[in-house]
C-alpha cells in the first residue's frame, strides 16, 4: 500500500477529530456568545477600571470592547490587563478590542458592542457620558466620583431618572463596604447590648467621623502608580472634597442608617465644608506622572513656576437626620510610611467603635469596642458583650475579642477590646473591585438592587457637591 495515501479508516478516523475539535469551539464559543454581559470600557484613565478586569466573572463575555483615546492612559491600562492575563497565578483570559478614533464616544454609542459601560477616567464629562450611556440604552458601572459639582449632580439626577424610565442599571463602585473591619462595625453598631443606640453628637463633637489619609505616590499590584497629570487638577478629576469624600459620605449613610433610603431634600443639612491644598514640587510631579512639565491645564495652581497646589484636601461638617457626622480626606505626597490611612469613629449611648490604621496597628485596619464609661464598676456590661458577640461570630466564624487595659483619668483602670480578625477575612482594596462588580451583576441579572441604594447614591452626591459649593464660597 502506498504509504503516502490514508487508510479508509485513517481518513475517517482524522475527520472525526477535527470535526470534534471544531465541536469544542463552536462550543466553547457559542457558551461565550452567549454570556449575557459585555462589558465595554470607556476612556480607562483610572487604574480602578483595570481592577474590574482583575477577575473573571462566569457571566461576562471574555471579549471586552474599549474605547479610548491613544495614549499613555490607555496604554497603561492594556498593560494592567496583560499582566493580569499573563500572571503565574490563576490569570485572567481577556480580549481587549481597542477604538482610539477621535468620534471614539460616539462610535461606541453607534456600535453597541457591549450592554455594561465601564467608565473609570477622568471625571471632568463623567456625568454627561454617564447619561448619553444610559439614554442609548446602556447599563453604566461607574467608578466614584460620578458627580464633581453642582452640574454634574444635576445631570446626575437625570441619569437615575433615565435609567428608571429604560429600566437599566447605574451604579458606583463603593468598594470600602467590603472592607472587613468595616463591616464588623456595622453589624456591631446594630446590637444594642453593645452599642447602646447612636448619639446624635454636635458640631464640635460628632457621632460619627470618618477621615481617609492618601498618598500620590503608591504602589499598587507591585509598580509605582503612573497618575495622569489631570488627576491633579480640579476641573478634571474634582476636589478632594468631592473625590475620596465619597467613600466616607457613603459609610456614614451605610453604617448609620442601614438599608434605610434618604430623602436629600429634607435629610441632609451641610453646615461647614473647607479645602486646602496640597504642595507638590516639578519633581514629585515627573516622578508620578512620567511628564516632563507641568501641562498648561495646571497653569492656574501652579507657584513660582515650581510648585503645584493640588486642591485634594477637604472637610465636610453636616447632619444627617439629625447626626452630626464630619468626613475629611487628606493627600501627602508621600508620607513617612508611605501607607494610606482610615479613621472611623460612631459614639454609642454604651460604646465606641472605633477602627484605626496607624504604626500601633502596623498600619492596617483594627477595630476596638471602647465602653463609655469605667467599666470596672461594672462587669455586667463585659458578660453581656461576652453574649453578644456570639451573633457575629455566627456570621463570622473565628472573629474574636482581646481584652486590653489601660489607664484612664484619676488613674482607673479602662478596659478596651481589640476585634481579633482571622486572615480569611481581609481580602484588601483590589479584591473588593471583585465584590463589588459581583453585586452589580446580581442586580443587573435578578432586576433586585435594593429600593435604598439609587436614593442614597442621590444623598451621597448631593453631600459632596453641596459640600464643595460652600468651600468654594468660604474662600
Amino acid at each position: 500500500m502506498n504509504k503516502n495515501f490514508l487508510t479508509i479508516s485513517e481518513f475517517l478516523f482524522v475527520g472525526l477529530m477535527v470535526l470534534a475539535v471544531s465541536c469544542n469551539q463552536s462550543s466553547s464559543e457559542s457558551k461565550e456568545n452567549t454570556k449575557r454581559v459585555h462589558f465595554i470600557t470607556f476612556d480607562p484613565g483610572h487604574f480602578h477600571a483595570a481592577l474590574v478586569q482583575k477577575s473573571m466573572y462566569d457571566a461576562v463575555d471574555s471579549v471586552v470592547h474599549v474605547y479610548a483615546p491613544a495614549g499613555n492612559d490607555l496604554q497603561l491600562h492594556l498593560n494592567r490587563i496583560n499582566a493580569f492575563n499573563t500572571r503565574t497565578d490563576n490569570p485572567t483570559h481577556w480580549k481587549e478590542e481597542v477604538y482610539t478614533g477621535n468620534d471614539y464616544f460616539e462610535k461606541m454609542l453607534f456600535e453597541k458592542k457591549g450592554n455594561v459601560v465601564v467608565l473609570a477616567g477622568n471625571n471632568q464629562k463623567k456625568a454627561e457620558y454617564i447619561l448619553k450611556s444610559l439614554e442609548a440604552g446602556f447599563n453604566v458601572f461607574a467608578d466614584k466620583p460620578m458627580a464633581i459639582n453642582s452640574e454634574n449632580f444635576e445631570l446626575l439626577k437625570k441619569a437615575f431618572e433615565t435609567a428608571k424610565q429604560k429600566n437599566l442599571l447605574l451604579y458606583d463602585i463603593m468598594t470600602e463596604r467590603f472592607e472587613i473591619t468595616t463591616i464588623l462595625q456595622r453589624e456591631l453598631s446594630m446590637i444594642p447590648e453593645i452599642f447602646g443606640t447612636l448619639e446624635k453628637g454636635t458640631a464640635d463633637n460628632p457621632a460619627v467621623v470618618m477621615e481617609s489619609g492618601h498618598n500620590f505616590y503608591k504602589y499598587i499590584s507591585g509598580n509605582v502608580v503612573v497618575r495622569p497629570g489631570w488627576f491633579m487638577d480640579e476641573s478634571q478629576q474634582g476636589q478632594g472634597i468631592v473625590d475620596v469624600t465619597t467613600h466616607l459620605v457613603d459609610l456614614v449613610q451605610w453604617e448609620c442608617f442601614p438599608e434605610q433610603s434618604l430623602d436629600y431634600t429634607k435629610d441632609i443639612n451641610v453646615m461647614a465644608a473647607k479645602r486646602w491644598p496640597t504642595n507638590m514640587s516639578l519633581t514629585q510631579f515627573k516622578t508620578i506622572t512620567k511628564l516632563d512639565s507641568f501641562p498648561s491645564y495646571l497653569a492656574k495652581n501652579v507657584v513660582s513656576d515650581t510648585t503645584l497646589q493640588a486642591y485634594s484636601n477637604g472637610e465636610i461638617n453636616y447632619q444627617l437626620r439629625g447626626v452630626h457626622a464630619k468626613v475629611s480626606v487628606r493627600w501627602d505626597y508621600q508620607t513617612t510610611s508611605g501607607n494610606d490611612t482610615h479613621y472611623s469613629l460612631m459614639r454609642g449611648t454604651a460604646a465606641n467603635l472605633v477602627i484605626r490604621q496607624q504604626a500601633e496597628q502596623q498600619f492596617k485596619p483594627a477595630l476596638y469596642i471602647e465602653p463609655v464609661y469605667p467599666i470596672y464598676t461594672d462587669m455586667a456590661y463585659e458578660k453581656a458583650l461576652m453574649e453578644q458577640i456570639k451573633k457575629i461570630q455566627a456570621k463570622y466564624p473565628g472573629v474574636g475579642l482581646k481584652k486590653i487595659t489601660g489607664i484612664g483619668k484619676g488613674m482607673m483602670f479602662i478596659y478596651r477590646w481589640k476585634v481579633i480578625i482571622p486572615d480569611k477575612y481581609k481580602e484588601g482594596h483590589e479584591a473588593h473591585f471583585y465584590r463589588v462588580t459581583q453585586n452589580f451583576l446580581e442586580y443587573l441579572n435578578k432586576h433586585n438592587i435594593p429600593e435604598w441604594e439609587v436614593p442614597n447614591m442621590l444623598a451621597k452626591y448631593y453631600t459632596t457637591t453641596k459640600a464643595l459649593e460652600l468651600a468654594l464660597k468660604n474662600k
